[in-house]
């Protein structure tokens, strides 16, 4: 069983500025799954939707952002969670952290600048389980973050006295405190230089490997889910139109987008140039018509202009939203 099904989902920025009605469809049909025990990608450029389509799957959902219509629908140990329909009650004592944790793009984002970390920790498992036996909290505490490659002194510091990726691990620490079914990672090496950014990631392997969860990464960085993740899906203008195992992207890509990020990537040797993509992304307030991609793909056909494309297998756990190969494949 999936651990996370969505169908259809649409997620709109609804504002409304001196009479005028504005609509940004940043997730527009988005369908997907999500498997226990994997890692799964989410490419794509700046504005593509991926931050609004982790907002609805985390259920931190506010004004203007809401959900149209479609199905987030969560299958944990023992219960169901749509978070399209979801309490807000049940949301934050049974969901959030227990189940569904965050980490995010900037660790200075979550850790409160004049508390020491320690105190981050008690705030977080004090509101959601309270702590009976502050002793036993400590050590609790203190072998967690020593599993997670931290010092156990690391505690009793404020944030800006440690680097940049000591900061990162202790987000990532306080994101598997209660060990969560899904754990939503958002840029978590921006910012970072290389070889910190490998232990960051290493340190996801690690948790996801050992604890047997489900880790989203979300990153434009091609060559970290080459990496880390198990599958991918590319985001282009609110849509999904291009999902497959990482190997598969990278060696075989199908829609004429991915075959653009692929091909963009540096390769050690080779010195000719990188051919660009003409045009810009789409205004997601009013995009085209049909298929999203047709303004900038060498390969438009008529179709294009008109139909929207579905996201469609091609291969086995390989979908591409495209008119070109999903009729090519028939």
């Amino acid at each position: 069983m999936a651990l996370l099904e969505i169908k259809d989902l649409r997620a709109y920025y609804r504002t409304e500025v001196y009479g005028i009605h504005r609509s940004v469809r940043a997730v527009d049909g988005v369908s997907m799954e999500l498997y226990p025990n994997e890692i799964y990608g989410v490419a794509g450029e700046s504005s593509c939707g991926k931050t609004t389509l982790i907002k609805v799957m985390s259920g931190t959902i506010k004004p203007p952002l809401q959900i149209e219509s479609g199905c987030v629908l969560y299958n944990f140990d023992g219960f169901q969670v749509d978070m399209a329909n979801v309490d807000p009650d049940n949301l934050r004592q049974n969901v959030r952290w227990k189940e569904i944790s965050y980490v995010m793009q900037g660790s200075m984002s979550v850790l409160n600048p004049v508390r020491k970390i320690m105190r981050t920790f008690e705030d977080i498992v004090g509101t959601h389980e309270g702590i009976p036996d502050r002793r036993r909290f400590v050590e609790e505490t203190r072998d967690h973050v020593r599993k997670l490659g931290l010092p156990a002194d690391v505690l009793d510091l404020y944030p800006h006295q440690l680097s940049g990726g000591m900061r990162q691990r202790v987000a990532i620490a306080l994101a598997t405190v209660f060990h969560p079914s899904l754990i939503i990672a958002d840029e978590p090496t921006t910012a970072l230089d290389v070889v910190v950014q490998r232990g960051v990631l290493q340190l996801l392997k690690d948790i996801q490997a050992e604890s047997g969860n489900t880790v989203l990464l979300v990153t434009h960085d091609l060559a970290v889910h080459a990496n880390v993740a198990d599958r991918v899906g590319i985001m282009y203008a609110g849509r999904i139109v291009e999902e497959a195992p990482t190997q598969t992207i990278f060696h075989a890509p199908r829609h004429p987008y991915t075959q653009h990020l692929i091909s963009s990537l540096p390769v050690i040797g080779d010195k000719t140039a990188k051919a660009s993509l003409s045009g810009a992304p789409p205004n997601l307030a009013n995009p085209p018509s049909g298929c999203r991609f047709h303004p900038r793909c060498p390969y438009a056909m008529d179709i294009c202009l008109t139909q929207s494309p579905e996201l469609l297998p091609v291969a086995d756990r390989h979908r591409v939203a495209c008119h070109l190969v999903t009729e090519s494949a028939i």
